[in-house]
């Protein structure tokens, strides 16, 4: 892991929210796997202080690197960003596999994309759930062959039963203001569901870094080998063997006040 510059050569909206970037890069991102990342500076100030998290969605013939980033952020053509990469592990898959689970909590689906072309060629099928926010996330530029299904706040979606038992493995990121939270619900709703939750089969794919250097210890988790850090040692945990928080964070009160008896 080292830091470079990379070159934004073409930027195009891919639906109402999102755009994707293509970035020239360095030779030693160019080898960048599924579940890895980059930790990215825009511009020659400090500020922000921290740099974002991108998530590769493709890798082009020529070694481009495809990001997804929201429309409410601007770039230009020629553009130079300073990227520090490949972060991270990248995503483990046991063997035999024939269906994999990906769900997207509050949050769009970009950390799960790079991974669904190299699904398909294997001729695994994909199944892509949408929970909460993003249900607003649009979706035709993904894989036709993904399915897609929408649930609802309470984590509830058509023919869960089936779609869960039928699943070999399960990747979920959620919205990072409080991810852990999130991945504990999702625990929660699997334990449910089966009797018995195999080992390396539901994945948490964090997001919520600071440093992404490992140096900070902001994104360190709790798990049964005790703490580890979410950007050298994940992305994806398997939930099963965290600590999760199971509190979520304070919501601010309304101030209109108690009608009055």
């Amino acid at each position: 892991m080292k830091e470079t510059d990379a070159i934004i050569e073409r930027i195009s909206a891919i639906n109402s929210t999102h755009q994707h970037l293509e970035l020239a890069v360095d030779e030693s991102l160019k080898s960048i796997k599924v579940g890895q990342f980059l930790m990215v500076r825009v511009g020659d100030r400090w500020d922000p202080f921290l740099r974002s998290v991108w998530y590769p969605v493709d890798i082009m013939r020529d070694g481009k690197l495809v990001i997804e980033r929201p429309l409410t952020e601007t770039y230009d053509v020629g553009q130079t960003v300073s990227a520090i990469g490949p972060a991270g592990d990248h995503f483990k898959f046991r063997k035999g596999i024939r269906h994999v689970l990906l769900i997207a909590y509050d949050c769009p689906p970009t950390p799960l994309i790079m991974v669904m072309p190299w699904l398909i060629r294997n001729n695994i099928a994909v199944t892509l759930v949408l929970i909460g926010s993003a249900v607003n996330y649009e979706i035709h530029h993904l894989p036709p062959e993904v399915e897609v299904i929408e649930g609802d706040d309470e984590l509830n979606w058509p023919n869960q039963v089936v779609t869960v038992g039928e699943s070999d493995q399960v990747f979920v990121c959620a919205a990072p203001d409080d991810e852990r939270y999130r991945f504990s619900r999702i625990l929660a709703k699997f334990r449910e569901r089966r009797n018995q939750l195999p080992k390396n089969y539901l994945f948490g794919v964090f997001q919520g870094f600071a440093c992404g250097l490992g140096m900070c210890d902001v994104c360190a988790v709790r798990s049964l080998e005790g703490l580890k850090l979410a950007c050298m040692k994940g992305p994806a945990f398997d939930l099963a063997t965290l600590h999760l928080e199971v509190t979520p964070a304070p919501v601010a009160p309304d101030e209109g006040g108690d009608d009055a008896a």
